[in-house]
């Protein structure tokens, strides 16, 4: 039997309440013959309050020890007890990425700027050394006279 760790709906209408149940994984969502309740979750809860999720940590690590796999909203409240580890962030795929012509592009104009930045420098550099030569001549001429 494979045993699942995931939330029954209870609650009103626009008020949801969730039961953390571990079920057979062919049973309904509220079918009602859960195995254990093992913790409460209340999304009407403020974020930070202690009420919004409630586990009952001994109870899910004897379950998780029986081979019983936690759905995704479950996981993710089990990684934020200490439970579990986080799951790993994949690693996204290249779609987001601009075109290979307009990253070209790109590199290209790069280069550009780069390399009129350094014509610049290199022509304030000599108009600089050519300010400090006639400067250095004149001295040079008044210290011979």
């Amino acid at each position: 039997m494979a045993t699942v760790i995931r939330l029954a709906r209870f609650g009103a209408k626009k008020r949801p309440y969730y039961h953390i149940v571990v079920t057979d994984s062919r049973n309904a969502r509220n079918s009602g013959n859960v195995l254990d309740t093992v913790g409460k979750y209340d999304p009407m809860q403020p974020k930070d309050s202690d009420k919004r999720v409630v586990l009952k940590i001994d109870e899910i690590k004897a379950w998780l020890a029986k081979g019983a796999q936690p759905s995704d909203r479950v996981y993710k409240f089990l990684a934020n007890a200490g439970l579990t580890k986080p799951r790993a962030i994949p690693v996204q795929t290249k779609k987001h990425l601009q075109s290979e012509k307009t990253q070209m592009k790109i590199k290209d104009k790069a280069e550009k700027l780069a390399k009129i930045a350094a014509e610049k420098a290199a022509a304030e550099a000599a108009a600089k050394a050519a300010a400090e030569a006639p400067a250095d001549d004149a001295q040079a001429t008044e210290v011979a006279e």
